[in-house]
């Protein structure tokens, strides 16, 4: 759905994207990571058509991007822009109109979105008597209220409590669930592994990497052997890392070595009972600090 090619941005001296190709393939929901200023705003920008890219192309169904595809976008920014002094109905109005929706579409799906957040009764209320969190939920529906075809969500969980943050992680899916396109920039890595089908990690303008999140844990894995034994007669061998003990019961992490999985299997079958064998794969988080760090130290 969305292809970016050898995408070049420059302020002055300062190099924010380089050669950056990326492909968003239609309904899924796409991860774009990496730390403060590394160039993921600047992109988000470019796509928004708030600034322009100095070369390479950005197509939305194979068309280059063009003033008639922001109605196709929906953009939540990770500096909130509501108008503090309109009321909460007032200010969804506004931006269901501005968006195209008719008077009585707007109507209709503003009262649908109150509803669904059961927050019908803030309806009358100004922006700046809502907490943080409240005037969070008010901005995402004011980003999906024209029902975008591609969502683009910059720390969007940013300000909410963690019963909060569930609510919109189940409202993303939802809407991943419809049809919706979604590309998702944020530093919680949970959420991206929740979340997100494939991912791409940006830093210092360049892509380090991208692919899906199996793709790339595997590509990362340590080749180690997560292992809970009840044990037998048979004393374990010194060399063998054991992480815990409870009575009987240990739990390891052992390395391959060049062995197969079936292979540490039966030796550790002679042992005792295996309750647990699994293989050990690095969180997100662990490859994205990895990552950055590698490319400091390159």
């Amino acid at each position: 759905m969305l292809e970016i090619h050898k995408l070049n941005k420059s302020y002055g001296s300062h190099c924010a994207l380089s050669e950056l190709d990326l492909r968003v393939q239609e309904g899924e929901i796409f991860g774009l990571l990496g730390p403060n200023g590394a160039g993921k705003t600047t992109l988000i920008r470019i796509i928004n058509q708030i600034i322009e890219q100095d070369s390479g192309e950005v197509r939305m169904d194979g068309v280059l991007l063009s003033g008639a595809s922001i109605r196709k976008i929906g953009y939540l920014p990770e500096e909130r822009g509501l108008y503090k002094k309109m009321s909460v109905w007032d200010q969804l109005i506004y931006f269901s109109r501005i968006k195209g929706l008719t008077a009585l579409e707007a109507k209709q799906r503003v009262n649908y979105w109150l509803e669904r957040f059961e927050i019908a009764s803030w309806k009358g209320k100004k922006i700046e008597d809502l907490s943080k969190g409240m005037a969070q939920k008010i901005q995402f529906i004011a980003t999906v209220i024209h029902q975008p075809r591609l969502l683009i969500l910059d720390e969007p969980f940013s300000g909410f409590d963690p019963v909060n943050a569930a609510l919109l992680k189940t409202e993303i899916i939802n809407l991943k669930k419809e049809g919706t396109t979604i590309l998702l920039s944020t530093h919680r890595m949970e959420s991206v592994e929740l979340l997100c089908d494939q991912v791409a990690m940006i830093h210092k303008s360049k892509k380090l990497l991208d692919g899906s999140i199996l793709d790339i844990k595997s590509r990362f894995r340590p080749a180690q052997i997560r292992v809970t034994l009840e044990l037998g007669n048979t004393a374990l061998p010194n060399q063998w890392e054991v992480e815990s003990t409870e009575k009987n019961r240990v739990s390891l992490l052992l390395p391959l070595q060049g062995q197969s999985p079936n292979q540490l299997l039966r030796e550790l079958m002679s042992f005792g009972e295996i309750l647990a064998f699994q293989e050990v794969f690095p969180s997100m988080e662990e490859i994205f600090i990895q990552q950055v760090n590698s490319s400091v130290d390159a």
